[in-house]
């Protein structure tokens, strides 16, 4: 377990093998100021727990702006691979495809 300030300021806050620093809902309201700071200054995701299983996280500013902007980037992706129109030409045909087939590739890559 790597020992942070966090850690220093209130023992309640458990830092996992994967860098995410944990805290029970019951003892959140008394760690919540350092967790927010390991969050913010540790630049590590920190997450609210009950009964041992995470059901709520906080992140950093800057990870959760690029996640926003990341679903954004999906989101048109997606709207880029709906079936074309009439009109559409065997190009528009195939890059819709091409788009589809590329996200499902990386999507299973990504849940292995």
């Amino acid at each position: 377990m790597t020992y942070t300030l966090a850690m220093a300021l209130h023992p309640k806050i458990e830092i996992k093998k994967d860098g995410v620093a944990e805290v029970a809902m019951t003892d959140a309201r008394a760690a919540l100021t350092s967790l927010i700071r390991e969050v913010s200054w540790g630049q590590r995701p920190g997450a609210f727990t009950e009964r041992g299983k995470r059901v709520a996280m906080v992140v950093p500013t800057e990870f959760y702006e690029r996640a926003v902007r990341d679903r954004a980037i999906i989101d048109e992706l997606h709207r880029r691979t709906e079936t074309p129109g009439v009109g559409a030409t065997s190009y528009d045909v195939t890059k819709s495809r091409t788009i589809r087939e590329a996200i499902h590739q990386a999507a299973l890559t990504v849940d292995d």
